[in-house]
């Protein structure tokens, strides 16, 4: 299931078909829990039975310069992302997009080389229940015709 979940997040847009994005799949306890501490102790990252850090590919993304390093290939991780977070919710799995974290720590942890960026930690697991249902805004709150 990662491994089809990890195709489908990289069939996902990127900037110039570059795919400016790398996957780590974490599953060893003594990593997650690594992760989790960087994670400023957020328990669930090391409790999942499958983290996915999602990182950005600098060196991949490198044509496009400053733009490429600054928005694209986050965009691109972005991207992937929400593919895997759609597909894991379509096979009754729960994730959390996990964005707080110390990236050095990460980067660390993972031997992640300086041409990446760790851009989210994507723990993955069975829900232990219900959840919680946020508010969202009304779409007249977001939504602009022709101008803001």
């Amino acid at each position: 299931m990662v491994e089809e979940m990890l195709m489908l997040a990289n069939l996902a847009p990127s900037a110039g078909n570059l795919q400016a994005r790398d996957f780590i799949v974490v599953r060893g306890a003594k990593t997650k829990k690594m992760l989790a501490e960087a994670a400023y102790n957020q328990d669930f990252v090391r409790d999942a039975p499958v983290v996915i850090v999602f990182c950005a590919n600098l060196k991949r993304i490198a044509h496009y310069g400053d733009r490429g390093r600054d928005l694209y290939c986050l965009q691109d991780v972005a991207a992937a992302i929400q593919n895997s977070m759609l597909y894991l919710h379509s096979k009754g799995l729960g994730s959390v997009w996990v964005g707080a974290f110390d990236e050095e720590r990460v980067r660390a942890a993972l031997e992640i080389p300086s041409d990446a960026r760790p851009v989210a930690i994507l723990p993955i697991g069975r829900p232990s229940g219900e959840g919680v249902k946020r508010r969202r805004l009304a779409l007249e709150q977001l939504l602009h015709r022709e101008k803001w």
